[in-house]
């Protein structure tokens, strides 16, 4: 039986305080920073400078956002439904800040890639979306989308993206660099024996 992967802990995981703990003050600060902002933005409506104002997304994207935002991590996929990725480990390799994780499969009777991902994580409370991994990839296999929906999250351990979600939110298939069908013959060139 295998057993289930365990992630790292961090050394800075951080902990509760019993100020923390006790509930009501957290509260109460809250409806004071709460406050604050809607007492600001209150004055400057009054006064007819610019407040808060509403983006309505998906239609609008903010005005702040960077032209060059990167976005969120999406695996490209074959005709077949399976990832382009090969777990080559590339894209592992090179990120500066250590957040992605691969682990390999073997199918021998897939000719054309026979080596897969079991398991692709990209730890999303460490990453510096830095694209690093995009440029890296031989096949095309992992790209940045510009939308980044429910990004925040209360804990660490659910800011790790899966190879599940990359492969499901907003799928692409329009790979660079297509292979053929598992278990059609190869032809031309190096790759195929031919010359």
């Amino acid at each position: 039986m295998k057993t289930p992967y365990k992630r790292k802990t961090y050394w800075n995981e951080p902990t509760m305080t019993l100020w923390e703990r006790a509930y009501l003050p957290e509260i109460l600060r809250g409806m004071a920073i709460t406050s604050g902002v809607f007492l600001r933005n209150m004055r400057r409506w009054i006064t007819g400078k610019k407040g808060a104002l509403t983006t309505y997304y998906p239609e609008e994207t903010r005005w702040d956002y960077a032209a060059l935002n990167r976005g969120k991590h999406v695996l490209t996929m074959r005709p077949d439904g399976k990832p382009q990725c090969i777990a080559c480990n590339m894209c592992a390799t090179v990120c500066p800040a250590k957040v992605i994780e691969i682990e390999a499969g073997f199918d021998p009777s897939d000719t054309a890639h026979p080596k897969f991902p079991l398991r692709f994580e990209i730890d999303y409370s460490r990453c510096i979306f830095c694209g690093l991994c995009v440029e890296a990839c031989p096949e095309d296999a992992i790209r940045m989308a510009k939308e980044v929906p429910g990004l925040p999250a209360e804990d660490r351990q659910q800011m790790w993206l899966t190879l599940e979600e990359m492969m499901s939110w907003q799928p692409q298939s329009d790979v660079a660099k297509p292979y053929a069908a598992a278990g059609a013959p190869k032809t031309g060139g190096i790759a195929g024996g031919t010359e």
